[in-house]
């Protein structure tokens, strides 16, 4: 059971450090089903030490479901399967500060959840560090089953029974018009989801939302775009926020189902690079809850 693993908590109302566990040891029937369990209890996981080279970062990724393969989904056939890097550097080097692939990066420290726009949204996000800067490049996170659960009684009844629309391009429109439209950014169709996202296993509610959301089914275009910007700023209020200073070796796994997050500046002219692995959500993990049919 998840008690046998020691934890410590990251922040006072969700997330917790797990100790004494080596990740690449982990199997569907070792440490996994004691992890699960404090994924879906606590949100947000953190686990120091850790040495995850690409195929263990895959296995263990595939415990929590199907890898998220961006590339195979957009084309539409097989495509290889590699670990994402979350990285200014590129294979010329670190790339400008000005360049749209930093500018992209720049999109990703905006309150966003993961994937809202692909056909199935992500579970989960496990991330690791490889290279971290001398200062700053923080993850932070923010529970929205606190945000939800704290939330004035006005702003959730326009939010309980809601359907709000998902667009890669634009949480990248904050950043670039030129960035927002490239191919990459606008390949995915619109997508809605309903707002509130009920965890299968306890019965907790959270918020579904993202920089990613540009509208809220059957309100006028300022009015939903405001509801939303409310919304994050509720959830994402500083007292409620967890902030991740990253050594190699972390590794950091959420709930994408809960939790929003960021990222944040650095120095841009030093490297600063994290492994990603997303996996999709399945109908065991509620799927149906947040699905329009």
């Amino acid at each position: 059971m998840a008690h046998s693993l020691k934890t410590t908590p990251l922040h006072p109302k969700f997330g917790v450090a797990v100790h004494g566990v080596d990740l690449r040891e982990v199997t569907a029937s070792h440490l996994y089903p004691d992890i699960r369990a404090l994924f879906e209890e606590h949100s947000a996981l953190l686990f120091t030490g850790q040495d995850l080279d690409p195929d263990s970062h895959t296995r263990l990724a595939e415990l929590f479901g199907p890898l998220e393969n961006r590339s195979a989904m957009s084309q539409g056939r097989d495509v290889a399967f590699e670990v994402s890097p979350v990285s200014n550097e590129t294979d010329d080097g670190v790339a400008a500060a000005d360049s749209l692939h930093v500018l992209n990066l720049q999109g990703n420290m905006l309150w966003h959840t993961d994937s809202t726009f692909l056909p199935l949204p992500a579970l989960v996000n496990i991330l690791t560090a490889r290279v971290v800067p001398s200062s700053g490049g923080a993850t932070e996170l923010a529970s929205t089953r606190i945000g939800w659960a704290e939330m004035p009684d006005d702003m959730r009844a326009r939010l309980k029974d809601a359907i709000i629309w998902h667009r890669l391009s634009n949480s990248r429109a904050e950043i670039s018009a030129e960035l927002a439209n490239l191919p990459a950014m606008t390949r995915w169709p619109d997508r809605p989801w309903r707002a509130i996202w009920p965890n299968p296993v306890n019965g907790r509610d959270s918020l579904l939302i993202a920089s990613h959301s540009f509208a809220v089914e059957g309100m006028g275009h300022d009015e939903g775009r405001r509801l939303i910007a409310e919304a994050i700023a509720f959830c994402t209020r500083p007292e409620n926020v967890y902030s991740h200073q990253w050594q190699v070796g972390d590794v950091l796994i959420w709930d994408e189902r809960a939790t929003l997050h960021r990222g944040r500046p650095w120095p841009y002219e030093e490297a600063r690079t994290l492994m990603s692995i997303c996996s999709s959500v399945r109908d065991s993990d509620g799927l149906a809850a947040v699905r329009i049919v």
